[in-house]
């Protein structure tokens, strides 16, 4: 039989796409340019049926035919055997999912915001359809993040997953630290290259990230993790003399996404937040530049884990997506199924109070002979250990600035620690406190 004749042969597959935006354009181009490869990899020739839009005669990329375009949403997520939502939001991506399942369709999504909200109902509806549910494309764009969590670890347990998941806010705040910039000067470049939407909100107060941090801890510790817990804190605060201190600390300060597993003598449970932090210059995280993203795993067998890569995007995204697509389909022909939800572990989700870091507390004191041992006693009388103390600068006469790094600690340790030290009378000010992440 010729490869011609074999392709031919293959089974077909209907594939309706749910939106043609920068993602779901690149993702219709390639299935049109490749579909020999892709009947070749996934074992059945993929045939879209129909592109639903909400604007059927807006301009749009040539690469997408027109004759597929219908603005009929329910009929493209009813009436085929794969459907690509690339909508993005709840509603009504929510809807169309839900009834592309009950329709008996494989669904395939990068809708962050949806399954960090939604995500419980969205398996169980998969499940009860006995159909495929991915969504590789909602953390970190052609990242393998989902997969490596939902299966390849699978056989390990994973103590914490930190990572960069948001290349607007990494792109920001890599202006500000190589250029100099002020966050506003660096938001509005990254507005003119296109890093940066016009209401720039879920960037950078941090929801975006917040988003697919709920879906990495609810993967990497089996427990179902929302959105609501998730604590978060942007960066639109961060200033241009808040990274020449990180720089003169030997650091970087990022917006990073982090899940982490606690298991001691005081809380027992998985602390989620994102946040800025200080990240020291040797450590992986630091050097990721531009929009592109990270993400470290540490787990008890396999060690430490690193992904790198393009986070955003229209082709690095739909890479993401289509390697979703031929699963799908490769389980449609052969058997087999994606793996479901698994949240047995059913672990506490602990609040901010519970989160463990450390901390670089920056203080203009009375430059006095036991102005240090002071603060050193305040530190400890709090249960928060110094880990260095380095004097920056001199202020007048007889004030110094002193930065503090400390190990390893509460929010609550160091909060109760803060609130001592303005009581105390050799600190004259507390200037500013910033989370500091890797070793």
């Amino acid at each position: 039989m010729s490869p011609q004749n074999s392709v031919t042969a293959r089974p077909a597959l209907k594939v309706g796409v749910l939106g043609a935006g920068t993602v779901g354009t690149q993702v219709i181009r390639l299935l049109l340019e490749q579909s020999e490869e892709f009947t070749a990899r996934s074992g059945a020739r993929l045939a879209i049926t129909g592109v639903a839009v909400r604007n059927v005669a807006a301009p749009r990329d040539e690469s997408v035919p027109r004759e597929l375009l219908t603005d009929d949403a329910t009929a493209v997520a009813t009436s085929n055997d794969l459907v690509i939502e690339l909508i993005g939001g709840i509603e009504p991506a929510r809807t169309l999912i839900l009834a592309a399942f009950k329709a008996g369709a494989s669904v395939i999504t990068g809708n962050k915001a949806l399954i960090a909200a939604h995500g419980p109902e969205l398996y169980a509806a998969a499940a009860a359809a006995d159909v495929d549910f991915y969504y590789e494309a909602a953390v970190a764009g052609a990242i393998p993040v989902v997969y490596a969590l939902r299966e390849s670890m699978a056989g390990d347990r994973v103590t914490s997953v930190l990572g960069i998941v948001n290349g607007t806010t990494n792109y920001i705040l890599d202006e500000m630290s190589t250029k100099g910039l002020s966050f506003d000067e660096a938001l509005a470049t990254a507005q003119e290259l296109g890093y940066a939407e016009a209401d720039p909100t879920a960037d950078v107060d941090g929801l975006d990230a917040a988003a697919k941090c709920a879906i990495i801890a609810s993967l990497a510790f089996h427990t179902r993790v929302g959105l609501d817990d998730v604590t978060v804190e942007g960066i639109r605060s961060i200033t241009a003399e808040d990274i020449r201190e990180a720089h003169a600390s030997g650091c970087e300060i990022k917006v990073l996404a982090i899940a982490q597993r606690r298991e001691d003598d005081h809380a027992r449970g998985i602390s989620v937040r994102v946040h800025p932090a200080l990240v020291p210059a040797h450590h992986p995280l630091a050097s990721v530049h531009g929009a592109f993203n990270a993400v470290l795993i540490e787990a008890e067998s396999a060690g430490r884990l690193m992904f790198y890569g393009q986070g955003a995007g229209g082709a690095p995204t739909a890479s993401a997506v289509l390697s979703d697509v031929v699963a799908a389909a490769a389980h449609r022909v052969n058997g087999g199924q994606a793996p479901r939800e698994s949240s047995y572990a059913d672990l506490p989700v602990l609040g901010p109070e519970s989160a463990i870091t450390r901390y670089q507390v920056q203080l203009r004191v009375d430059d006095q002979p036991g102005s240090l041992a002071t603060v050193a006693g305040v530190f400890a009388e709090n249960g928060v250990s110094i880990d260095s103390v380095r004097q920056s600068a001199y202020v007048g006469a007889a004030e110094a600035t002193v930065t503090i790094v400390t190990h390893p600690a509460s929010v609550f340790h160091l909060d109760t620690a803060v609130d001592a030290l303005r009581g105390e009378d050799r600190v004259l000010d507390v200037l500013s406190i910033q989370k500091v992440e890797g070793e």
